[in-house]
């Protein structure tokens, strides 16, 4: 996800203090609100096809109140485990870092910087069959920069998917290609939150744990380039209405491409180590002011209050750029700022119940008994081990389907087995985050994917050639995050075969800068 926190393992309980809740049938019950949900979501969006993500909230809901008749006793402690999962500060922290990417990339998005994108792959001649495979190391360049894999989708969705499709790239593969590049920076990025996490739970140095796990990202995306290349010679693109050439043309604007620069400031800023907040900040106030030096949009593109007339000071004020007369029946706030956020309410809510049922679950032991079957019946040797925690990491993800949540809460176990078998912090560490990385934007209901579909809600609104039916369900994507999968498999090869593996003997933390 990557925002920078400053101490993440503060942000997610898991498990430590508090009042345990008893259900009827067991542990395992407190999984019940989770559980309803996936199901809920793989009938929605895989079975009916139905991409809507209050739909998804409604599913969470009802599992939340049907969970609560399994309750022991009060239902008191119960609702207040919702209340103490949805105000976790994970949580939070992504719903913010949503919100500042999110007026980042439409600021960009008035000012032309798609244009800007189809005019530069036009003249050099980068068409479909390059272009998915293109985004995805932009994507990942961007999210390892700016550290937010979650930030680094909403952009790309926003700014690169539109490009691809009009230029015939296959929008599967267009929003696999991105949700790569997302999951590379996230795992690899020395300011991410996963980075952070994973190393600070395992008793690591953050340098070391880069440095120590570029070898593994770098073989999976060195596989997945290609495996976008050729996966786009054999999945078409669809027909846009209209002569494609015709509206390439139409599109085609370098000017556009002064936001280079924009987010230049962001990754920076973030490089510099600055929070990534205001890294974004810093990006958004020179997207404004290119977009104003520049002639590329107007104030009111970007902030606009529609006032009646008859509102006082209107009329003295009308001179104004952002304040326009209007009907009453037009009264409103809009600009791109304002389109920037008002995407992901509905998705912030979701997210806010999905991690109050995690809540419910680790509060519940579920979360417990997992892993103690998990590491007690299957970690019997190094190899099995480090086996078991890719597997428990990747079932843990699947539930708490946050990266950074799932990090938090499994990152002590993943510590525990690991020192049981003496195996390298910075093994440790890797482990934990390529899963919790790669399959945060796999699920069709994990967090990276649906903030991207999410993004994706209001193209049709900003191009006339864009279609509803050319936004990607989120169940369509899950084969094609190539970078995703692959790291997965890079894992399970290394903890089967011991490559890269070492033991806290083999090096000490503060022998990272030999590295």
């Amino acid at each position: 996800m990557g925002a920078n926190p400053a101490d993440p393992t503060d942000e997610f309980d898991a498990g430590a203090g508090g009042a345990d809740l008893q259900f009827y049938g067991g542990r395992v019950m407190s999984a019940f609100p989770i559980l309803f949900f996936i199901a809920w979501a793989i009938v929605q969006t895989a079975l009916w096809r139905v991409a809507d993500t209050t739909g998804l909230t409604v599913g969470i809901l009802i599992g939340l109140i049907v969970g609560m008749f399994f309750v022991k006793g009060s239902w008191t402690g119960y609702a207040n485990t919702i209340f103490e999962g949805m105000t976790q500060p994970v949580a939070v922290t992504a719903v913010v870092a949503w919100l500042w990417a999110g007026m980042f990339a439409e600021t960009l998005q008035v000012g032309g910087f798609v244009e800007g994108l189809v005019w530069l792959a036009d003249v050099s001649g980068v068409g479909a069959l390059l272009f998915p495979a293109i985004t995805f190391v932009l994507a990942a360049l961007l999210a390892t920069g700016i550290g937010t894999g979650y930030g680094t989708t909403i952009a790309f969705v926003v700014l690169f998917f539109p490009a691809g499709i009009l230029l015939g790239a296959n929008p599967v593969l267009m929003f696999g290609a991105i949700l790569s590049g997302a999951i590379f920076g996230d795992n690899l990025a020395p300011v991410s939150d996963t980075t952070i996490v994973s190393a600070v739970t395992q008793d690591s140095d953050i340098g070391g744990v880069v440095a120590t796990r570029f070898k593994y990202a770098i073989v999976a995306a060195a596989i997945a380039f290609p495996a976008y290349v050729l996966a786009s010679s054999a999945l078409p693109g669809i027909d846009v209405a209209g002569d494609p050439a015709e509206i390439i043309a139409a599109a085609a604007e370098p000017a556009g491409l002064i936001h280079l620069v924009s987010m230049a400031a962001v990754i920076g800023t973030a490089v510099a180590g600055r929070h990534i907040i205001e890294a974004i900040s810093w990006g958004i106030i020179v997207a404004v002011v290119a977009n104003l030096l520049f002639g590329l949009s107007t104030a009111s593109d970007i902030l606009v209050f529609r006032a009646p007339a008859d509102g006082p000071l209107v009329e003295p004020l009308a001179f104004l750029p952002i304040l326009e007369v209007v009907e009453p029946g037009e009264v409103g706030v809009g600009g791109s700022l304002l389109a920037g956020i008002e995407g992901f309410f509905a998705l912030a809510i979701l997210i806010l119940f999905i991690i109050a049922a995690a809540q419910i679950m680790i509060r519940g032991g579920a979360f417990d008994a997992i892993l103690e079957f998990s590491f007690d019946r299957l970690a019997t040797n190094v190899r099995n081990a480090e086996l078991t925690m890719v597997g428990s990491s990747a079932l843990i993800n699947a539930a708490i389907t946050i990266n950074t949540a799932a990090e938090i809460a499994i990152g002590p176990y993943i510590s525990k087995v690991g020192e049981r078998f003496n195996i390298n912090g910075y093994r440790r560490a890797n482990i934990l985050d390529a899963n919790t990385a790669a399959l945060g934007y796999i699920f069709p209901w994990s967090g990276g994917v649906l903030v991207g579909f999410e993004a994706m809600q209001g193209l049709p609104d900003e191009f006339e050639w864009f279609e509803a039916g050319m936004i990607v369900n989120p169940v369509e994507v899950f084969p094609f995050v190539f970078h995703g999968w692959l790291l997965v498999a890079v894992f399970v090869v290394a903890a089967a075969t011991g490559f890269g593996r070492e033991y806290v003997i083999d090096r000490e933390s503060e022998e990272v800068a030999r590295v």
